[in-house]
């Protein structure tokens, strides 16, 4: 099998290119390198006779076709997107033309391979998307989201997936093209870019900076470690039936507060501070972001039943391989601290 992954220089996806490569799948990473991409993430595999990197911007649909017509993938896993929710409130249109408009090439370039090689039945194409499509939950922990639950945005960043999600069924309907979905909640773990809650605060914390919570801290999310992410993706490409949705959760929920509460006792432990203090007194809450959802929980009743997949971590087992993997690489996290937008607060324009 030949995989194409787009956005595989990104946190997710180089930790998909890393396993797939690992398992003897020959990978061509599509990435436009923007300013969360890092070619350190995949240099682990960068040598190996399977990997190959192709510098493309999904927004590109002559480059993207190009690509195609190079390389004539049998699978598509499509990654990149713009993620950061701060940044859609800031800048919304960037995530409008990536997302949206960077899948509709990523199909039609797809299509167009599919249709020529004769429609192969193995053919499939996996578009990753987030639980941030279905809006927000109630505290009530027996309601979870399902692969039936309404879609209700609330953000530029999760209306601009959402309709990702939409073109890629609609291809499946009117085209035929094989296509899977998965709609995952939280990661965290290595190589996670330093905007993002869990490594920010273990950046800001290390640094004796203060360490922010929006709001009070009460907004739930379900967290799941990167690498039971990028397993459960390539299985879902192996296994998972075409045209079928699939959620996947680390069955971790936890409060912000709760979470960065862990991560101060952890580095309590790893990295104590040199004047005996705990971590937990930089703590600082801040003004909310806007349309903040309450809580995000994922029912992975779906993969587990059809697919046998369970993530292999808890969350403070998670945390506790994330901060030492920081502590262990600071060489790549010091470097990208120079780029645009790292250690500054957005999305506060609204």
């Amino acid at each position: 099998m030949k995989l194409l992954v787009t956005g595989g220089a990104g946190f997710i996806g180089s930790a998909v290119v890393r396993q797939a490569v690992g398992q003897g799948i020959e990978v061509v990473n599509l990435d436009a390198l923007t300013y969360a991409a890092c070619l350190e993430n995949v240099a682990s595999v960068a040598g190996s006779p399977l990997y190959h990197f192709e510098q493309v911007d999904i927004r590109n649909a002559a480059a993207v076709e190009a690509c195609f017509a190079k390389h004539s993938p049998d699978a598509v896993l499509h990654l990149a997107a713009e993620s950061h929710v701060d940044r859609s409130i800031d800048g919304p249109g960037v995530f409008i033309e990536t997302n949206v408009m960077g899948t509709f090439n990523l199909l039609q370039s797809a299509r167009a391979l599919w249709e020529a090689k004769g429609r192969p039945d193995g053919f499939r194409f996996h578009h990753i998307s987030t639980d941030e499509v279905f809006g927000s939950l109630p505290a009530d922990p027996a309601i979870q989201f399902t692969e039936d639950t309404a879609y209700d945005p609330r953000s530029p960043y999760s209306a601009s997936k959402a309709s990702s999600d939409h073109l890629v069924r609609a291809w499946h309907e009117t085209y035929g093209l094989p296509v899977l979905l998965t709609n995952c909640s939280n990661n965290y773990g290595p190589y996670h870019f330093p905007e993002k809650l869990i490594p920010v605060t273990i950046l800001n914390a290390l640094a004796g900076k203060d360490l922010p919570i929006y709001g009070d801290g009460s907004n739930i999310r379900d967290w799941l470690y990167v690498e039971d992410h990028a397993d459960a993706l390539l299985t879902v490409l192996h296994q998972g039936r075409v045209g079928r949705s699939y959620n996947i959760g680390g069955e971790n929920e936890r409060s912000n507060l709760q979470l960065v509460e862990t991560l101060c006792a952890i580095l309590d432990r790893l990295s104590p501070r040199a004047d005996g203090k705990a971590y937990a007194e930089q703590i600082r809450f801040v003004t909310d972001r806007p349309g903040h959802d309450a809580r995000y929980a994922i029912d992975p009743s779906r993969i587990r039943a059809e697919l046998g997949w369970r993530p292999s971590v808890t969350v403070e087992q998670g945390l506790e391989k994330t901060v030492q993997w920081y502590l262990d690489n600071e060489s790549w996290w010091r470097a990208l601290q120079t780029r645009e937008g790292v250690g500054q607060r957005l999305g506060i324009k609204a």
